[in-house]
């Protein structure tokens, strides 16, 4: 059944995605298309999460700083955020579960962009007090891609990922081949690309996918794993999503880091 609504769904994504095609701006296209996706996750996922588009702060964060604007950013509910207007948010990354950079047709430049932001979001460093947490916990806030076209196969978004990793100088170090270890191991730039229709790849550090301790086993360099399918890309990135939604924390925000630097003068006390 699961599977089912999910293919259907992706096929309706694919279809309804030609409605903009008519018109004659590029933003007008990729606007509508954002929407849907945005449509999608806020009709399937948990109500513990909301939606928004915006950029990410850390304590560290500096006004007029140059920082990336995400499409999609997925939150938890009960943190602070920062409203800049006309439906621009900033988020704490200790509020940020997922990131999503939609893109029409998935090109070099596209996911060079997507990487280079994933991984300054990656760099980020979250401040929170925890008292327990239970189910799956990301390491760090995952990042991912979704397109509605892209190349003919899949294999070509993998050949892309060297070449860029080397542009952005982006390190690329080994996986445990343990499970309980490598779930624990963040990607240093984006989580998963998923076209729909097409099919997807993915960083092999999650609690459940295709990968497995034979394919590890045989293959300790195994970091991605991708394939063409014409159907279940949309799937796959629902269950990572839900796993990643789905956990229990005792866990808030620890706010004095972000006051370093205001300051009282002429402070007064008295009896």
């Amino acid at each position: 059944m699961l599977k089912s609504h999910m293919d259907a769904k992706e096929q309706a994504l694919v279809a309804i995605s030609k409605i903009p095609a008519n018109s004659g701006h590029p933003l007008h296209k990729g606007t509508p298309r954002e929407a849907f996706i945005k449509e999608f996750l806020q009709s399937h996922l948990s109500s513990n999460v909301d939606i928004g588009t915006g950029e990410i702060i850390d304590a560290q964060s500096r006004p007029y700083q140059s920082r990336s604007q995400f499409d999609i950013v997925i939150y938890k509910k009960n943190y602070p955020k920062l409203d800049f207007g006309g439906g621009i948010t900033g988020f704490l990354i200790e509020s940020v579960i997922a990131t999503i950079e939609v893109k029409s047709v998935l090109a070099y430049a596209d996911l060079e962009q997507a990487i280079k932001a994933a991984r300054a979001s990656k760099q980020l460093t979250p401040n929170v007090i925890s008292s327990f947490s239970t189910g799956y916990i990301p390491p760090k806030a995952l990042n991912y891609v979704i397109a509605y076209d892209g190349p003919a196969s899949i294999q070509t978004v993998y050949g892309w990922m060297p070449q860029i990793y080397n542009t952005l100088q982006i390190s690329n170090p080994d996986l445990p081949v343990n499970d309980n270890q490598r779930i624990q191991i963040p990607s240093e730039s984006i989580d998963g690309v998923f076209i729909l229709q097409k099919g997807f790849l993915y960083f092999d550090n999650t609690p459940f996918g295709f990968g497995n301790s034979t394919i590890r086993n045989n293959n300790p360099t195994t970091k991605w794993l991708f394939a063409d399918t014409t159907d279940g890309n949309l799937l796959l990135f629902f269950l990572f999503l839900q796993s990643a939604t789905a956990n229990i924390e005792g866990k808030w925000l620890n706010s004095i880091p972000y006051l370093s630097n205001v300051t009282v003068n002429n402070l007064r006390h008295g009896p």
